[in-house]
């Protein structure tokens, strides 16, 4: 059954866990990129915060991208889906990343092109 808990099959062997110790696993590593993330942003190290990548500062890349991996893993883990097909997983997690990283990409470009006309008062486009 897709829902069953109890077997887990790592590596060949059978192993068995119980509820108890994958919550403590989730909590432990849900804690884990949380105090990254909070360590990153109280401490904002100089060499990720005068850095771009496409027009973002490299610090707020890394917590984009550690929010996404902390939203995949509660789906993955609390949404059950390391148990169902791989296609339904696909179409779960798939959409939302594809959804969130064109978002992202219309965000930066329009928020370069706004601060630009601030910064210049006037833009042109040339065509």
């Amino acid at each position: 059954m897709a829902h069953d808990h109890k077997l887990e099959i790592f590596r060949g062997l059978l192993k068995f866990k119980s509820n108890t110790q994958k919550i403590w696993g989730v909590l432990v590593f849900l804690s884990i990129v949380t105090a990254i993330e909070v360590a990153l942003g109280i401490t904002k190290p100089a060499i990720l915060t005068h850095n771009t990548f496409i027009g973002m500062k490299i610090l707020n890349w890394i917590f984009i991208i550690l929010t996404l991996v902390k939203a995949y893993y509660i789906a993955w883990d609390f949404m059950h889906l390391r148990d169902e097909k791989a296609s339904l997983r696909r179409a779960i997690v798939w959409t939302p990343i594809f959804l969130v990283s064109y978002l992202v990409f219309i965000l930066l470009f329009e928020a370069d092109y706004i601060y630009n006309v601030w910064k210049d008062a006037y833009i042109s486009w040339n065509f």
